[in-house]
């Protein structure tokens, strides 16, 4: 087929823009055909862009070289047509459509493009394709009208961000892509320089370095919404590659940050979905969140709290529950409403799900109109009971689980058995949107591996500075950061703090990290120095772009708000990367490949 050119032809209008006021008038539309419909003497097709769909008629009355011409299109051939807007007469009108009034009668047809057999079909109805289909086909799959609302909406929601911080004296700075290696957590991906052999680069996990730098070169309030890099094993809705929005001020305090971020989150939601968020958002501290939900990033559209009756169950008879608090471990509770009709095998579900958690086990009351049911009753006294009957709240026909070990395990598995038990008993309301701070982290976790302290959050982060005096040389878990998340739904949105701005503190936590004085002069030397020149005061944060999307766009996953995501295995299915190089490019490298997968 010999394809039309569109020579002297120019849109007049989107396809999703045509209204009432434009019958009568000439009009060019260009897009693709979403169907098309013979009716003998008249054929209709509905043409697409992204701005939505009009109908176009192609009828012998119009133009018989159009209509003849018209008989060989095909679902997403991509057309341009001139003709006049009309009135669709009353029984044809499409009152699901805004452009439903009106059609296009076609005078002259120009054939820009044909399409061969497509591996799905354009629409947003329910089909069964496969992500690893949407994804190696992923230009048609991002042609879909729901996949491009989505870029869209990330496309207005940057513009969002942007504007908020251009209003509030911000300035947006690059900072380098290719930068240099300072492992700290996930691992970096390194770039091999070609004119420094044997020497390398890495991407950016985050601009962490180098917007505190920016704070000592005085520019006060910097932001970016910037691509950052993590070679980490992925898993649920991660990727190696992902965006963030960068913030960091100077001469600021926990406060202001909070309250500032607070702004911007509640204008990007109400100008984007329209949602207004409650300000201002509640907070909780580290601490508080975990020992009484078992996560830092709770889901508070629920509530099932851990209850803590590790005193009453040390005193109990039922040696799983009394061996744990012997061997410093702890018991708690998750009570829940009318959970008595459980099922066995229900309950045998659960039990199964805590062990993912390393829980040993879930041990269960009914509650009765005659008291307990369950094979733990006979070892408890009626004290005890109507000890743990009160604290938490629970009534004849309610559920109470039980959970006993270690402290970590203990909050890890109950942790998560709240937010199952929430998703399957219908406890979650899929449309509320809370959100919580969390405050006051520690500044380090133990790695039992390596034997040595790690930054909870990263090394950067400033501690309580009576808690570093205190326990810097007894027990340095116990030293509380100036750090804090923003958690949303369960999900983590972003985190930050107030940073270190002093040369001796910022040794002295590489100190506790166990990071000899060279190594810190390796790795970090450029940044103490510049701490040495006159730092201020600062803090600041970096949001998940790409998980705020996830809400705002209301999909479960991550890979449905990036043009051109990577599956599970870091592979681009689009363009088959990562893939082999030419042998030249290697040496050139001064590169060596052990081994190849073929």
């Amino acid at each position: 087929m010999e394809l039309d050119q569109i020579v002297n032809w120019q849109r007049t209008k989107m396809c999703g823009d045509l209204r009432s006021s434009d019958i009568g008038s000439e009009h060019i539309l260009m897009g693709w055909i979403n169907n098309r419909r013979d009716h003998g003497g008249v054929i209709f097709c509905d043409l697409r862009d992204y701005s939505g769909y009009s109908q176009v008629v192609f009828a012998t009355q119009h133009d018989t070289e159009a209509f003849d011409k018209a008989d060989k299109l095909r679902s997403e051939f991509v057309i341009a047509v001139k003709g006049v807007i009309a009135k669709r007469d009353p029984e044809t009108i499409n009152p699901k459509m805004v452009t439903g009034e009106v059609e296009l009668h076609v005078k002259e047809l120009k054939i820009l493009n044909t399409c061969t057999l497509l591996p799905f079909q354009i629409s947003d109805e329910q089909q069964e394709v496969g992500e690893k289909t949407r994804l190696k086909f992923r230009t048609l799959d991002l042609r879909k009208p729901a996949m491009q609302k989505i870029l869209m909406m990330r496309s207005k929601a940057a513009q969002v961000v942007r504007n908020f911080f251009f209003g509030n004296g911000f300035f947006e700075v690059e900072t380098p892509v290719l930068t240099k290696s300072t492992p700290e957590g996930a691992r970096d991906f390194l770039v091999p320089s070609r004119v420094n052999p044997g020497r390398f680069f890495a991407l950016p996990q985050s601009p962490q370095l180098f917007k505190q730098m920016l704070m000592v070169s005085g520019y006060d309030r910097y932001f970016q919404i910037v691509k950052c890099f993590r070679d980490e094993d992925l898993r649920g809705n991660r990727q190696p590659e992902f965006t963030q929005i960068d913030i960091e001020l100077s001469f600021t305090n926990q406060d202001e940050i909070l309250e500032l971020m607070e702004q911007m989150v509640s204008t990007l939601f109400k100008e984007t979905i329209g949602y207004d968020v409650q300000l201002p958002i509640q907070r909780m501290t580290f601490t508080e969140a975990v020992e009484k939900y078992g996560s830092d990033a709770p889901d508070l559209r629920f509530d099932l709290p851990l209850i803590d009756i590790s005193d009453v169950a040390a005193k109990c008879g039922f040696k799983v529950f009394s061996g744990a608090i012997e061997n410093d471990g702890i018991v708690k509770a998750i009570m829940v409403p009318g959970g008595d009709q459980m099922s066995r095998k229900e309950l045998d579900d659960l039990t199964e799900f805590v062990k993912i958690y390393r829980a040993k086990g879930l041990a269960y009351v009914k509650m009765k109109e005659d008291g307990w049911q369950s094979p733990i009753a006979k070892f408890f006294s009626e004290e005890e009971i109507a000890e743990i009957n009160k604290r938490t709240g629970a009534k004849t026909g309610d559920l109470i689980l039980f959970g006993a070990d270690q402290t970590k395990i203990v909050h890890d598995s109950l942790g998560n058995l709240r937010k199952e038990i929430a998703r399957k008993t219908g406890l979650i309301n899929n449309s509320e949107f809370r959100f919580v701070w969390i405050t006051e982290f520690p500044l380090f976790d133990y790695d039992e591996e390596a034997k040595s302290y790690t930054s909870s959050h990263h090394p950067f982060t400033m501690p309580n500075s009576e808690d570093l005096d205190r326990w810097e040389h007894e027990d340095p878990l116990k030293i509380k950061s100036v750090a804090f998340d923003l958690v949303l739904n369960g999900v983590e949105l972003g985190g930050g703090s107030i940073r270190i701005h002093q040369k001796d503190i910022q040794e002295r936590v590489f100190k506790l990290l166990n990071l000899s004085e060279e190594e810190t002069r390796t790795k970090f030397g450029f940044f103490t120095d510049a701490l040495d020149q006159g730092a201020p005061p600062h803090g600041g944060l970096a949001f998940g772009f790409d998980r705020i999307m996830m809400f705002l766009a209301d999909t479960e996953s991550i890979r449905d708000v990036i043009a051109f995501p990577k599956t599970q295995q870091a592979a681009c299915l689009l363009t088959e990367a990562p893939s082999t190089v030419d042998k030249t490019q290697l040496g050139e490298l001064n590169i060596a490949v052990r081994k190849t997968i073929s």
